[in-house]
């Protein structure tokens, strides 16, 4: 806990064998209180892995819901066991958990009630091997979010991010996608209700064992985001209403 306040790290996982271990073992349990590994039916030994770590709270999808469907489950449990703070860490090691401190604190000492750890902030992208491609892609689509959310975020497409409770409770994040563009959503989501995001930089990695989509995915995950900041924008101006903003 910091000031009283519970923390759980949350870890939407498919196929993390390989590299949950080193994840979990950076953890900082000085403040962690709970950590939630949701499998989305891995076809690996994620499961026996978790077990073995002794991740007591593991849930275990029994087909695969999607990226944005995994994080659901992740949140909703955290809610139930109390969570006052929640970290969604990716278990494939792209991002290190030893930042969790730094974006907790942001959180538990009121500054914001929500942190993501952006790669961009700084050089961390290209040098942690980010291609290209996408890095021009994720400045691209950046660029046009800020514009149309009206905010100043240096990315919206980090995997490591921070929230607070009653952010969750707020918004409708069970009423989003279950593909990738959840993450999205529920930032749009959580500009529209009002709060504001923190950010602090981050190293990234990027290996084999790293998640990734493929050309198609990315393609649809591009057309997605403009799609959720233009009816942020219609919904801001009273032009048409969406189930993401009710």
């Amino acid at each position: 806990m910091i000031n009283g306040k519970k923390i759980v790290v949350v870890m939407p996982a498919y196929n993390a064998e390989k590299t949950l271990e080193q994840t979990y073992n950076e953890i900082p349990f000085d403040i962690v209180d709970d950590v939630i590994l949701t499998d989305d039916f891995s076809k690996d030994q994620t499961v026996q892995k978790a077990r073995e770590l002794g991740i007591r709270e593991v849930i275990i999808h029994q087909k695969n819901k999607g990226y944005g469907g995994n994080q659901k489950s992740c949140y909703n449990r955290a809610l139930e066991l109390g969570a006052d703070i929640v970290v969604m860490v990716h278990p494939d090691y792209q991002y290190t958990p030893l930042l969790i401190h730094s974006m907790a604190y942001m959180l538990a000492n009121n500054v914001y009630p929500v942190a993501l750890a952006s790669r961009i902030l700084g050089k961390g992208a290209l040098r942690g091997g980010m291609p290209l491609i996408k890095y021009i892609s994720n400045r691209f689509l950046t660029f046009f979010e800020n514009l149309l959310l009206n905010q100043k975020l240096s990315e919206y497409h980090t995997g490591f991010r921070a929230f607070s409770a009653d952010v969750l409770r707020r918004i409708n994040y069970n009423a989003n996608s279950d593909d990738f563009i959840f993450d999205n959503e529920m930032l749009a989501q959580i500009f529209y209700s009002g709060y504001e995001i923190g950010e602090m930089t981050c190293p990234t990695k990027y290996f084999k064992e790293a998640s990734s989509i493929n050309l198609r995915r990315s393609t649809k995950y591009g057309f997605g985001v403009l799609d959720v900041a233009v009816k942020y924008r219609l919904c801001k101006w009273g032009l048409m209403k969406s189930r993401l903003f009710s």
